[in-house]
C-alpha cells in the first residue's frame, strides 16, 4: 500500500509540474485589462512560463508593447558583444510622458539641492532582470510584468504610473539569456521530466550565467568595463533612481530572498537609513509573498558590501538596492525539497515582488525621496576641500582608463596643472589626472578608492577589496591642493601616439605604454623582426629601461620608407610612441649587442571547456581578443588529447588541470620550445606532474575556542581570502616585470595557495612582502603564512618554460595594473 500512495504523490506532482498555466496565474485578481494591449502570446507565440523566453522574443515584445502603449516610450542604448540590443523601457503615465524630460531635470535638482521641495516629485525606480543569463525567471517575469504596466486599468495602477517613473530593463545580460534559453529549451520533453539527474538541467560549459566573454556582469558596476554595463550605469547616473532592483535565482531548494542582506556585512559606507528603508521595503515583499503562499527569507545569506553589485552600488548613490534571489527550476520544472519547482512558480514569485517594490515605492515615495536629498546634501556637507591625483608618469594609457571610468560614473576630473612630485611620485601633466573632493559624487569617489583592513565581520559574499588605484596599478596621492588642479576635462582623450622621426637605421619603442603589447604583436604579425632589450642604455641622450623594442630597419621586408609609414599606423592605434634613432652606438649596451634577444611571433592557444573556469579564461580571452587585437585559439578540453599541438608557441592553463593522458603531450610540446602559462590550482597540477618542481606553505586556521555547532561554518569560511589586495617587490631587471617603473606592485588574490620562495633571489623576481596587505580580508595566520612567498614561478623544461601564477592578473577586465605580466610571460617567457 506504501509503495503505490508514492507512486500515486509522484505521478500527481508530475502531472502538476506539467500543468500548462495561462497570464492570469501571474496576474493579480480582480484587475481589468486594456483589451488592445496586445499580451506577450500574442506576440511570441507561447504563454508565459511554456518555453524559455529567447531575447529576440523578448525584444520584439517590448517594441510591440511600446507601439501599443502611451505609457511606453523605448530607447535601444547599444549592444552587447554578439550585436543584441540593449533596451530600455520608460514606463509612466501618459501625462508624465509629456512632460517626461522636464520631470527628469527636477528630479535631478532636488539631489543637487536641498531646498528644492521632492514632496511632489515621481519616484524613480529600475528595475533590472537576469543579469545572470542562467537565472532566467526574471526576464521571463519581465514579459507580464510590462503586460500589466502596459495594460492593467483602475485607480492603483493610474496613481503608480502618476507618481512613478519606472525605468525597466528587460534583460540585464542579453548574450547569456539567449545561451541558456537555447539550452532549456532544445533539452525540453514534451513530457516534461522534473528528475535533476534530466539533462535538461545541466548546461554545458561555460553555461548562460555570463556574457560573451564570460564575464560575471553583476561584479561590473562599478568598474564599468563591459558594454552592457556602459549603457546600464548612463542610465543610472542619467535618473539617479530611488530604488533598483535586481532580480537573480539561486539553489534549487533554497525559497525566495529578498534585501537586507546580513546586517553585518553591510559596507561601512552605507548610509543605516538606507538599510532602515530597505527593510521597510520588506515588509512589503512579505506581505505580497504572504498572499501567495510563498516561502522566504531576508537578512541571511547576502550582503551590501562589494559596491560592484546591481543591489548594492545604488547604495553609494543616494539610492536604494534591492536584490531578489528565487529558487531555480534551472530548466521547465525540477524536484526538490520542497517538491517540484516549476518554470511558472518562479516567474510568478518575481513578477509578484516586482510589483510589490512599485507598491513600497507608491506608498514610501516621499520619504525615500527625501533620504536621497539628504543624501547628496551630506555628501557635499562633508566633502574635504582638498583632492586626490593618480597617474603614471610613464603610462599615459592606465591613468586614460580610470579616469574614463570616473567619467562614467559621473564623477568631476581635472587635468593636471603642472608636473609636481609627492611622496618621491612624480604626477606628469597629461598622465595624470587631479579629482576634487568636494563633489557631489565624493561618496562614490571614497568607494573606489577605499583601503580598509578591519572588518565587522570575516565572511564576504564577494570580494573585500577593489582599490582602483592599486587595480589600475598607479601612483596615488590625497590630500592635494586644489591649486595643482588644471581645467576640468569635459572630453577626455587618450595621449596620441607619434613616431619622432624617420629614421633608416632602427626604432625603439620603450615598454612602459599598457597598450605596447599591441604594438608589438601588430609589429610581429606583419613578418617584422623585433628584439628586446635585457639591460637598460641610453641612446642620444634618452635612457631607456629593460624591456624596450628595438626594431631594426635593415634586412627586414619592409623597404625604409614603408616600414616608417606602417609604424605610423601602428603608433595612431595602439596609442605609444617610438622613437626613431640614428646610431647603434650607445652609452650601455649597444644596439647590436647580443643583450637585445630575437622575439618570437606568438601563436597563442588557451585551454577552455570543462574543468576550466569560465570567468578566468574568459577575462584572458577579452584581454587579447579585445585589448591587444591578438587572436587566441581556444582549445576544448574534451579535444585537447587528439589535437597537434606544435603549432602553438604558447598554451595557457586558465585555474585547470588536465587528464593524465595529456601530460607526456605537453612534457613533450615544452622541451620542444612550447611555454606553458598556468594560472591558480593549475600550479599544484603542474607540480604534481613533476612539470614544475614548486614547495606549497600550507594556508593555516586561526585558533577560535566554544565555537558552537550553528557558527562552524563561519570558522572555515573566515580563513578563506575572498578577494584582497596584497604587495609585493619585484626585480626589474627580469623579463616578468619589464614595463614596470616602480619596485612594487599590488597584486589581486583571492586564493589560499601560497608558494615558497627559491633560497636564490634572482629566482624570485615577484615576492610578497614582509607585511603585504593593501586592502581587504586576511585571517591573522594566514597574514602570516604570506609574509615573502611568490605568487610567480618560471622553470626550464628541455627548450621550453613552465610559467605559473597563484593569482588571476587579469581579474574582471579592471585589475589594468597586473594585465602585463601575463603579456611578458607571452612576449619574454623564452628569455625568462
Amino acid at each position: 500500500m506504501k509503495k503505490i500512495f508514492i507512486v500515486f504523490l509522484f505521478l500527481s506532482t508530475l502531472l502538476n509540474a506539467q500543468k500548462k498555466v495561462d497570464l492570469s496565474y501571474y496576474l493579480p485578481k480582480n484587475v481589468t485589462y486594456n483589451q488592445n494591449i496586445p499580451t506577450p502570446q500574442s506576440v511570441i507565440g507561447h504563454e508565459v512560463g511554456e518555453w524559455h523566453i529567447t531575447h529576440d522574443k523578448l525584444v520584439e515584445y517590448m517594441k510591440v508593447l511600446a507601439k501599443s502603449s502611451d505609457r511606453i516610450t523605448l530607447e535601444n542604448r547599444g549592444k552587447t558583444y554578439e550585436d543584441r540590443p540593449l533596451l530600455l523601457l520608460t514606463i509612466s503615465s501618459p501625462e508624465n510622458h509629456q512632460n517626461i524630460e522636464n520631470i527628469r531635470k527636477i528630479h535631478i535638482d532636488g539631489t543637487n539641492d536641498a531646498s528644492v521641495d521632492v514632496a511632489n516629485n515621481p519616484i524613480v525606480v529600475y528595475q533590472g532582470f537576469s543579469i545572470h543569463g542562467n537565472e532566467p525567471s526574471g526576464s521571463n517575469a519581465a514579459l507580464a510584468v510590462a503586460y500589466y504596466l502596459a495594460a492593467a486599468q483602475g485607480s492603483e495602477i493610474d496613481d503608480l504610473l502618476k507618481n512613478t517613473v519606472i525605468l525597466f530593463d528587460p534583460s540585464f545580460n542579453p548574450d547569456g539569456l539567449q545561451r541558456f534559453a537555447y539550452w532549456a529549451n532544445t533539452n525540453r520533453s514534451k513530457n516534461i521530466n522534473p528528475d535533476p539527474n534530466d539533462r535538461e538541467y545541466s548546461e554545458i560549459w561555460p553555461r548562460g550565467r555570463t556574457n560573451h566573454y564570460q564575464f560575471d556582469m553583476n561584479r561590473d558596476w562599478l568598474p564599468v568595463q563591459l558594454p552592457e554595463s556602459t549603457a546600464r550605469i548612463a542610465s543610472f547616473h542619467k535618473w539617479l533612481p530611488n530604488i533598483l532592483t535586481d532580480h537573480h535565482e539561486m539553489g534549487s531548494n533554497s525559497s525566495f530572498f529578498f534585501q537586507p542582506g546580513i546586517p553585518s556585512r553591510t559596507n561601512p559606507l552605507t548610509p543605516q537609513m538606507n538599510q532602515d528603508l530597505t527593510r521597510e521595503i520588506g515588509t512589503y515583499h512579505a506581505k505580497a509573498l504572504d498572499k501567495i503562499g510563498s516561502l522566504y527569507y531576508s537578512e541571511e545569506s547576502f550582503d551590501d558590501f562589494y559596491y560592484g553589485k546591481g543591489s548594492t552600488f545604488p547604495d553609494i548613490n543616494g539610492g536604494i538596492g534591492i536584490l531578489f534571489e528565487q529558487g531555480s527550476s534551472r530548466g521547465h520544472a525540477q524536484e526538490t525539497i520542497n517538491g517540484v519547482l516549476t518554470f511558472p512558480y518562479t516567474i510568478r514569485n518575481q513578477f509578484t515582488a516586482a510589483l510589490s517594490t512599485l507598491e513600497a515605492a507608491r506608498k514610501m515615495r516621499v520619504k525615500i525621496l527625501k533620504y536621497q536629498q539628504d543624501f547628496y546634501e551630506e555628501a557635499r556637507n562633508t566633502g574635504s576641500k582638498k583632492a586626490i591625483v593618480f597617474g603614471d608618469e610613464k603610462d599615459g594609457a592606465k591613468s586614460f582608463h580610470l579616469a574614463e571610468v570616473m567619467k562614467k560614473q559621473q564623477i568631476k576630473i581635472h587635468e593636471l596643472k603642472a608636473d609636481f612630485t609627492e611622496n618621491g611620485k612624480t604626477f606628469k601633466k597629461g598622465y595624470s589626472y587631479v579629482v576634487p573632493m568636494n563633489q557631489k559624487n565624493q561618496r562614490l569617489i571614497k568607494a573606489m578608492f577605499d583601503v580598509r583592513k578591519t572588518f565587522k565581520d570575516s565572511l564576504f559574499y564577494d570580494v573585500s577589496a577593489w582599490t582602483f588605484n592599486h587595480a589600475f596599478g598607479l601612483d596615488y596621492a590625497e590630500n592635494i591642493s586644489l591649486s595643482k588642479a588644471g581645467n576640468e576635462i569635459t572630453d577626455l582623450k587618450m595621449n596620441a601616439g607619434n613616431v619622432s622621426s624617420k629614421s633608416e637605421y632602427g626604432y625603439l619603442m620603450p615598454w612602459n605604454e599598457f597598450y605596447t603589447p599591441k604594438a608589438l604583436n601588430t609589429i610581429l604579425q606583419k613578418g617584422l623582426r623585433a628584439k628586446v632589450s635585457m639591460k637598460n642604455f641610453t641612446n642620444g641622450g634618452t635612457a631607456y629601461e629593460y624591456g624596450t623594442i628595438f626594431i631594426p630597419v635593415q634586412n627586414q621586408k619592409l623597404n625604409a620608407e614603408e616600414m616608417h609609414q606602417f609604424l605610423n599606423k601602428v603608433v595612431t592605434e595602439s596609442h605609444v610612441k617610438i622613437m626613431g634613432v640614428n646610431t647603434g652606438l650607445n652609452d650601455g649596451i649597444d644596439l647590436g649587442s647580443n643583450n637585445f634577444r630575437n622575439i618570437t611571433k606568438p601563436k597563442v592557444a588557451m585551454l577552455v571547456g570543462d574543468g576550466v573556469a569560465g570567468n578566468d579564461s574568459g577575462e584572458i580571452w577579452h584581454l587579447l581578443d579585445q585589448r591587444f587585437d591578438m587572436a587566441i585559439s581556444r582549445l576544448d578540453t574534451k579535444d585537447f588529447r587528439r589535437m597537434e599541438i606544435a603549432k602553438y608557441t604558447h598554451i595557457v592553463i586558465p585555474s585547470s588541470g588536465l587528464e593524465k593522458s595529456a601530460v607526456e603531450k605537453l612534457k613533450t610540446w615544452v622541451q620542444n620550445g612550447g611555454i606553458l602559462i598556468g594560472y591558480k590550482n593549475t600550479a599544484r597540477w603542474l607540480s604534481s606532474n613533476k612539470m614544475m618542481n614548486l614547495e606549497f606553505d600550507s594556508s593555516k586556521s586561526d585558533t577560535i575556542k566554544d565555537v558552537s555547532f550553528e557558527d562552524r561554518s563561519l570558522q572555515s569560511g573566515a580563513q578563506v581570502i575572498g578577494g584582497a589586495i596584497f604587495e609585493a617587490k619585484v626585480d626589474r631587471s627580469h623579463p616578468i616585470n619589464f614595463g614596470y617603473k616602480n619596485d612594487k606592485i599590488a597584486l589581486f588574490r583571492n586564493s589560499t595557495m601560497f608558494v615558497k620562495a627559491d633560497k636564490r633571489s634572482y629566482n624570485n623576481p615577484i615576492q610578497y612582502t614582509s607585511n603585504p596587505l593593501l586592502s581587504g580580508y586576511i585571517s591573522k595566520e594566514n597574514a602570516k603564512v604570506i609574509k615573502n612567498t611568490v605568487p610567480f614561478k618560471v622553470q626550464r623544461m628541455g627548450s621550453g618554460r613552465v610559467i605559473i601564477f597563484t593569482d588571476n592578473t587579469n581579474f574582471r577586465a579592471f585589475w589594468f595594473g597586473t594585465n602585463k605580466l601575463l603579456m611578458n610571460a607571452i612576449f619574454f617567457g623564452d628569455h625568462m
